[in-house]
């Protein structure tokens, strides 16, 4: 992809895929008959969302209480910070055999998969806020969508405090839910998305 025009200096306009990630929220903001989730995970060099940054993506959509593993997206990005103490925790090279894009391109094409969809994640607001960084550098706004929180969601469910947190290892067993790829991105949103389907019908949510 060629790098963008809104980078050069003196530029004011936001780019293109920025207006119409805003336009999304737009067209759609009357339409309230079909409700789209996406699942998602990050898989990061670490914990500080300051100074970590993403090594890969993985979302899946549900609509309907259904998951839609054909409205998927899987990104690499190329690790312009690697930490190869981390890769025992999420298996991913430095020069893998995966397809590694740069941290722009996956933002727009993050974009564009997710839209106006309600964001779904195990602690999704440390993922959250890992877009929100990339976003901030590429100089415009924040994520503007909605979104849910599998711990939480599980909280509510068991009558748990707030400071009461369950690990998505944790909530597997206990909603029986099976794991598979543990500890990559498209796979734990995976897993993710099954938990967020029990949990979403136990506590009688649309």
């Amino acid at each position: 992809m060629i790098v963008f025009d809104w980078l050069k200096k003196g530029s004011k306009d936001y780019p293109k895929f920025w207006t119409h990630y805003l336009e999304s929220f737009e067209n759609h903001s009357n339409n309230l008959k079909q409700n789209r989730y996406v699942v998602f995970d990050c898989e990061t060099t670490g914990l500080d969302y300051r100074r970590d940054v993403i090594l890969s993506i993985g979302a899946v959509a549900v609509v309907d209480n259904s998951i839609l593993v054909n409205d998927s997206l899987e990104l690499y990005l190329k690790q312009e910070l690697y930490k190869p103490e981390t890769v025992h925790i999420h298996g991913i090279l430095k020069e893998g055999k995966e397809e590694k894009i740069v941290e722009a391109e996956a933002i727009i094409r993050f974009l564009e998969f997710v839209k106006n969809a309600t964001l779904v994640g195990h602690n999704v607001s440390f993922d959250i806020e890992m877009i929100n960084q990339a976003l901030k550098r590429l100089e415009v706004g924040k994520l503007k969508n909605e979104s849910m929180d599998t711990d939480a969601m599980y909280q509510k469910y068991k009558g748990l405090q707030e400071d009461q947190h369950s690990s998505l290892d944790e909530l597997c067993k206990n909603l029986k839910v099976e794991k598979s790829e543990r500890h990559t991105a498209s796979g734990d949103a995976f897993i993710t998305a099954l938990v967020f389907l029990k949990l979403k019908k136990r506590l009688l949510l649309n």
